[in-house]
C-alpha cells in the first residue's frame, strides 16, 4: 500500500463513517463506525473500531488500520 493512501484516512474523524466490505462479511456488505476504542496506556491513540452491519445491526472490532487496505474495504457505501 503507497504510504499516501494510509494518511489519507484521520483515525480521529472515524466516529460514524459508512465504509462497504470488498467481499461480504457474513452476508453483509455495509457498515458504519460506531465505536472509537483507546487502549487504556495511551488514551491519546486509536487502536480499533467497532463497526456495525447497517442491515442486522451486528458488530465486531478491528484495527482502524484495517480500513486502509482498499482491497477489503471501501469508504463510503456502494
Amino acid at each position: 500500500m503507497p504510504e499516501s493512501d494510509f494518511h489519507q484516512l484521520n483515525p480521529k474523524k472515524l466516529l460514524l463513517t459508512k465504509w462497504t466490505a470488498v467481499n461480504s462479511i457474513d452476508k453483509e456488505k455495509h457498515f458504519l463506525v460506531t465505536r472509537v476504542i483507546n487502549p487504556e496506556a495511551a488514551p491519546y491513540h486509536i487502536e480499533f473500531v467497532e463497526l456495525e452491519a447497517v442491515l442486522t445491526r451486528r458488530s465486531f472490532t478491528l484495527p482502524w488500520a484495517e480500513l486502509t487496505n482498499k482491497q477489503q474495504w471501501l469508504q463510503g457505501w456502494i
